[in-house]
């Protein structure tokens, strides 16, 4: 049986990985809608390469010589938010991978659960935002979301070894980024090009800030505690500089279940897009020949004031998850182009979660209203730094 992907966020790592992983695992498997935003030509080359019937762009326009070079792919074209909607609901479209970073990619997924589409999700910020009403939607119309995230395909794998009611906890492990050992006081005026180097994994601009915050954990902790129905008294996090332990499970008997495998983001998509079966992969493998230490340290909070923050934003639910992502979106954004230091990343999140009075049963109107309201917020306080 065939299985038919668009992959939302094609032109990113994610996405090019996925493109990869999809061209190795041959048919049945097939690209046939792919989605990109503000690199055109590549998405162009894409589009040459592997023939989808459906290519979608986040803008409303494009420039007319990239439309009139699409030509030459006989995809249909798709524009916007509401064409990326329309695209994933094709009849020819079986499975979504939705890695379009941010809260762009919100309208997309919910149009997929809509339309009875499976989910490979690697847009965290869509259960951050709107778990709410995601979860609930997909329970109603039985769509599947298997994660694409390391640490939350970890988690998802672990627990196959036992039921749900047997977790005691989950344990989600960082890398700690490239400021886990430099004193706090340098970290605040860090430069873009420290944030950006990563010790471990390769990632756009935007996820790798947000692993020098650990912002990509606080995230994490909120999209795991609506993807697995867990309070977040049982989500943990732990430091480990290796990454080659992706995340892990306890159970009620004292059992910890571990997920391990060289940091390679192909791993997680070819499990996403080929659940419940494994096939030969094209991930590295561990070198069990040769001998490694595995690390483990609890995380600063003083270091890393962001997981403090997404606790909150957990026990809250409602807006407080979306109005926490827009202000750290915000954030990175002003940061990356110069306008304010490093440290007042997490300032400026804490500064407007503080002014927010949360909604707790929200519609999605109210939580898009929350989103606009906490990046109008967070620019305020982004002019005075």
């Amino acid at each position: 049986m065939a299985t038919r992907i668009a992959i939302l966020g094609s032109t990113g790592s994610i996405g090019c990985n996925a493109l990869g992983v999809i061209g190795h695992l041959g048919l049945p498997y097939r690209a046939t809608a792919i989605s990109g935003n503000c690199n055109g030509q590549k998405l162009l080359e894409q589009a040459r390469f592997c023939r989808p019937a459906a290519v979608g762009f986040g803008q409303d326009s494009v420039d007319a010589s990239l439309r009139d070079a699409f030509r030459s792919t006989e995809s249909q074209l798709y524009f916007g938010s509401s064409g990326l909607c329309e695209m994933v609901s094709r009849d020819d479209v079986d499975q979504v991978l939705a890695a379009i970073v941010g809260a762009a990619g919100l309208a997309p997924v919910i149009a997929a659960v809509k339309a009875g589409k499976r989910i490979a999700l690697a847009n965290k910020e869509s259960l951050v935002i709107a778990g709410s009403l995601l979860i609930p939607e997909a329970r109603k119309r039985n769509v599947q979301i298997v994660p694409v995230d390391s640490e939350h395909s970890a988690v998802f794998q672990a627990m196959q070894s036992g039921k749900r009611s047997e977790i005691k906890r989950v344990i989600l492990t960082a890398s700690g980024g490239p400021f886990r050992t430099l004193p706090v006081e340098q970290i605040f005026h860090a430069t873009v090009k420290d944030a950006l180097n990563h010790p471990t994994w390769r990632m756009g601009n935007k996820v790798t800030i947000d692993s020098a915050t650990m912002f990509n954990k606080a995230l994490e902790i909120i999209e795991a505690c609506w993807l697995f129905d867990l309070p977040p008294e049982k989500v943990e996090v732990l430091i480990h500089p290796e990454s080659v332990i992706h995340s892990m499970v306890e159970f009620v008997d004292g059992s910890i279940i571990a997920q391990l495998s060289p940091p390679d983001m192909r791993t997680p998509i070819q499990y996403a897009l080929t659940y419940p079966d494994r096939v030969e992969g094209i991930s590295r493998r561990m070198d069990t020949a040769k001998a490694f230490a595995l690390n483990f340290e609890p995380p600063d909070l003083q270091r890393f004031p962001s997981l403090r923050l997404a606790y909150w934003a957990a026990e809250q639910r409602g807006t407080a998850g979306a109005v926490l992502n827009a202000a750290n979106e915000t954030a990175v954004e002003a940061f990356l182009a110069g306008r304010m230091p490093f440290g007042m990343i997490c300032e400026t999140v804490e500064h407007t979660i503080l002014r927010h009075k949360v909604m707790k049963h929200p519609k999605l109107d109210d939580l898009l209203e929350a989103d606009r309201w906490a990046r109008a917020a967070a620019t305020e306080m982004v002019a005075t730094a």
